[in-house]
């Protein structure tokens, strides 16, 4: 995540995500930035969405008219202007800039396992989406992707994560299928499902005492996002 992406259509659809989840199962939830250096790039600046209420605030009322006004307001673009804004109720916030390099990723893992502790459902939010064999863990780049053993960590200390995802130049339902297949070894014991936009997708996977919400989730989701946020399983 970088603080250039705040406030876009994106974040939208992703807080809005997020606020459906914590209201319908009563997780408590750790948001993991995963930040990383604004680029200089114009990535984040689908903000157009904001100049068309009548299109888009039906989906969260709430959350859609705090975005208008955190955006219009003048300040710098900075994920900090959700956490002061309590859109996302009691939930946690890890911010920690994600380094490259290795030893600093485990620290910055270590730190994260331990804010996540009082916490039931970790949100992690890179850049890219899981890790690719083409940036190994400790190079460049590499804080841009979350990695399968922390995924593995968090797990093992009885986290339920939901994990941000771009679509690559795959076949949708394919991808999603491998992803969620991926998952579903690395949490052995886990439900797996995943949330789609037009742009990302979101993969959940709930620890053996949260399943009982997964129902609620996803028709709480399909009700609230429907057109905008679908439900995608394993079949």
């Amino acid at each position: 995540m970088k603080d250039q992406y705040f406030g876009d259509i994106n974040d939208y659809r992703k807080y809005g995500l997020l606020r459906v989840i914590t209201a319908s199962s009563g997780l408590r939830l750790l948001f993991a930035w995963m930040l990383t250096p604004d680029d200089g790039s114009t990535d984040g600046k689908f903000i157009s969405y904001l100049a068309e209420p009548s299109e888009w605030q039906d989906f969260d009322l709430e959350l859609f008219w705090q975005l208008k006004d955190l955006l219009e307001s003048g300040a710098k673009r900075e994920v900090g202007m959700i956490e002061l804004s309590c859109l996302l109720g009691n939930a946690g916030y890890f911010s920690e800039v994600v380094p490259d390099q290795r030893p600093g990723r485990e620290q910055w893992f270590d730190s994260l396992q331990t804010e996540a502790a009082a916490y039931d459902l970790v949100f992690l939010d890179p850049d890219n989406g899981l890790e690719v064999k083409s940036t190994p863990l400790g190079k460049k780049n590499s804080a841009k992707f979350l990695y399968w053993l922390e995924v593995e960590g968090l797990w093992a200390s009885g986290k339920s994560l939901l994990i941000y995802q771009h679509f690559i130049r795959e076949n949708r339902q394919k991808f999603v299928r491998r992803m969620l297949q991926s998952l579903a070894s690395y949490t052995l014991g886990s439900a797996v499902t995943a949330f789609a936009t037009p742009h990302v997708v979101f993969l959940m996977t709930l620890q053996p005492e949260h399943q009982r919400c997964q129902a609620k989730v996803v028709e709480s989701i399909q009700e609230v996002w429907s057109g905008q946020i679908d439900h995608w399983d394993q079949t």
